[in-house]
């Protein structure tokens, strides 16, 4: 990167728009009614986050912007990102009863199953 120098003789970096692609770690749990994943999505707000679900995939795409701060620049290690990450479920989740909520820079998503795909027991007649 090369040094700039302005009228008044101060130096300054050029400005480099840079962004990631990122893949967010996820932890899935399978109950015996839904599943629930666990993405992994920090520095992220919830308004940034854009879940859908359509033909038995989840799609979950969210992005980080860098915060504005005061004062000259020395070091910046952290960057603009984009988090994406997709999952083929079973059609044997009810659409209609998925929930998200974001916390602490976790994003949980729980994946209720339909009623006809819930295991139950059959009585017998004899």
């Amino acid at each position: 990167m090369t040094e700039t120098k302005t009228k008044n003789g101060t130096e300054q970096r050029p400005m480099v728009n840079r962004r990631a692609v990122l893949s967010p770690r996820v932890d899935v749990l399978e109950q015996p009614d839904k599943l629930v994943l666990f993405v992994d999505l920090p520095g992220v707000k919830p308004d940034d986050v854009e879940l859908n679900f359509e033909k038995g995939e989840l799609t979950v795409r969210a992005k980080r912007d860098l915060p504005k701060r005061p004062g000259r620049s020395l070091v910046e290690q952290f960057e603009t990102a984009e988090y994406y990450r997709s999952f083929l479920l079973s059609q044997d989740v009810a659409a209609d009863q998925i929930t998200a909520e974001l916390k602490h820079g976790v994003l949980t998503v729980d994946l209720p199953r339909s009623p006809a795909a819930l295991p139950r027991r059959i009585g017998v007649k004899g």
